[in-house]
This record gives C-alpha cells, structure tokens and sequence, in this order.
C-alpha cells in the first residue's frame, strides 16, 4: 500500500462528514435517503404492519431482528412496554391501535432511524417483536440488543 493510498480512506470519511454537516442537496434526491445535519431516516418500509396475522420476517438479519416471545399475556405485556417506550431517549411511538405498536428509534449521532413494531397475540400467548434499521447493510447489532433490552423489561416487571 503506497502513502497516497493510506491517507485516500480518511479523506473519503472526512468528505463524506463535511457532505453529511453541510447538507449538500444532492443527498435529497428522490428515492434516496434524506439527509439533513446527521439526520439519516431513509424511506419508510412498506413492509410494516401485520400480515397474515403476523409481523413481516426479517429478510436481512444484518440489520434486523425478530422475536416471538410467549407471554402468559401478550396485551398486557405490550401495554407495559408503552410507558417504556414513551420515556426511552431516541424512541417516538407512532402508532398504537389494538394489538399493534409501531415506533421508531432515532440514533444519537448520525440519526438513524429504525423501526420497531410489538404485535401482541393472545390466543398464540406470544407477543412478536421487530426491529429493523431503514438504512445500511448492518445495523452492528442494535437492532438484536434492543429487542433484548426490551425482553429484560417484561422479565423484571
């Protein structure tokens, strides 16, 4: 590897970050992510919701995951994340009808935006689970260690 080759990554990242602060408009072009001072939501997927009775399977486990948790209550349960939800920094929830949830998780930094859907089945006793990032390739696990945290809520109450 030759020195101008060593020093072309931390160029492309610092450009790149110069881009993303600036809020160049060709960020903005339709069909692409909008981006605007480390705000990175990206389009809402259109596989949200319940379908045949169920959340949508998680077709890129590198930035998604999925649960079925069984839980004497699935309602129950759901209605006692809600309060949780309500007071975790980053998470906004924009649906809440019945035995659906949905709700997105902004991150800190560069503000990404995943969503999160909780769909409470009482005659299965399970309550499904869903978190999936809009953008990227992988979500380095934050989608996993936020169904997690949330599975630790319900066993501590």
């Amino acid at each position: 590897m030759t020195p101008a080759s060593r020093l072309s990554l931390p160029r492309l990242l610092a450009g790149l970050l110069l881009v993303l602060l600036l809020g160049v408009p060709a960020l903005a072009l339709p069909g692409r992510a909008e981006a605007s001072l480390l705000h990175l939501e990206g389009p809402v997927p259109e596989d949200l919701g319940v379908h045949g009775g169920s959340l949508s399977p998680c077709w890129a486990p590198a930035h998604c995951a999925r649960a079925d948790w069984p839980i004497a209550d699935p309602e129950a349960a759901l209605s006692a994340l809600v309060p949780i939800l309500e007071t975790t920094e980053g998470v906004r929830i924009l649906e809440r009808d019945g035995r659906y949830l949905h709700a997105t998780a902004t991150s800190r930094l560069f503000g990404f935006v995943d969503d999160l859907e909780l769909y409470a089945q009482p005659a299965a006793g399970v309550l499904q689970a869903r978190s999936s990032s809009r953008l990227g390739d992988s979500d380095l696990g934050v989608n996993g260690r936020r169904l997690a945290a949330l599975r630790q809520e319900l066993s501590g109450s």
